[in-house]
């Protein structure tokens, strides 16, 4: 009994040892440079958020490199992320297309959005807009139907990549309006949305805050808006639910994850700082003159929506008849 005693004491004193040195690495995280993959290319929402959280990590001392892996509607820098050590110093700027819908879409895909990565926060959502080149002869939703329903195939739309939330966006509008449109895969927003404003393409589902910057400019006309209720930052835009497609919603949102087995004490500090730099007024403004709403919350909460959306997603991607190309 007294070995038993003595094993017991020397088993919590061996626990409590661990306890401190993980407490102590944490506070001295970081102690070299973190870096950021973002899995889409630069000027889309996920590069957006990347490049407003980062300053606030970088005031530890040590500087955050946001690095662009695009491709494979964002899969590709994700799967590279969930390869490497989960020391926190590798993070990555996921969203529901490469952490919720990829599931439903990819029969081999390269990692598991629950297994192989750690939550840290979820940081905004981001609604998307229905926006149209000038030149298409369509000014609202049930034009632009009525348009792609007399010429089908007609009309071409972009997206940053198959399997994307603009991909599943759209895909959802056609099949519940019952239309053609061509789809043309881009590695990010940006390319593609050049591409309609300069009209090689005409149509787009893409995040708010940048296509009404070109509607703004006259450059692209927007039609409707893809959450369930309109966003104070364009109150004018009817959603396209109430324009003429009932029950029609996505609205993407984006979050930090790392590689599995992140240490506890790092991802509270994590969470923290991003939270911390959500909350600020600067940050506040800025993402309310881009059209994003702040989300935050704790790590658990941002596991239970990736589970969810799982689900969610699965349901949309069988009725609408998604496929990767």
């Amino acid at each position: 009994m007294r070995l038993g005693r003595m094993g017991a004491a020397a088993a919590a004193l061996l626990l409590l040892a661990l306890d401190a040195s993980a407490q102590s690495a944490a506070q001295a995280y970081p102690a070299k440079p973190i870096r950021l993959i973002v899995p889409f290319a630069a000027g889309g929402p996920n590069d957006i958020l990347a490049r407003l959280v980062s300053p606030k990590l970088s005031e530890w001392g040590h500087a955050v490199v946001v690095e662009n892996r695009g491709g494979a509607a964002g899969t590709i820098g994700m799967e590279a992320l969930s390869k490497l050590p989960g020391d926190g110093y590798a993070l990555g700027m996921g969203g529901s297309s490469n952490l919720a819908v990829a599931p439903s879409l990819y029969e081999k895909l390269g990692y598991d959005p629950v297994k192989d990565f750690t939550p840290v926060i979820n940081v905004a959502s981001v609604p998307y807009a229905l926006a149209v080149n000038p030149s298409v002869p369509a000014r609202t939703v049930k034009e632009l139907v009525a348009l792609a329903s007399r010429k089908p195939r007609y009309l071409s739309y972009g997206s940053s990549g198959n399997g994307s939330m603009s991909n599943l966006a759209a895909e959802l509008f056609k099949a519940m309006s019952k239309t053609d449109i061509v789809h043309v895969p881009y590695k990010g927003t940006a390319p593609a949305l050049t591409d309609v404003v300069t009209g090689q393409i005409e149509v787009m589902f893409a995040d708010l805050g940048i296509a009404q910057t070109h509607a703004n400019a006259a450059r692209l006309r927007l039609l409707g808006i893809t959450t369930a209720k309109r966003s104070p930052a364009a109150p004018q835009l009817p959603t396209i639910a109430e324009a003429g497609s009932a029950g029609y919603e996505v609205n993407p949102w984006f979050a930090i994850v790392g590689p599995a087995g992140m240490p506890r004490e790092i991802v509270t500090k994590l969470n923290g700082a991003v939270a911390a730099a959500l909350n600020s007024a600067e940050i506040q403004q800025r993402l309310q003159t881009l059209g994003y709403e702040p989300l935050g919350g704790s790590p658990d909460v941002l596991a239970a929506t990736i589970r969810t959306d799982i689900a969610k997603y699965a349901k949309v991607v069988k009725t609408a008849n998604i496929k990767p190309q």
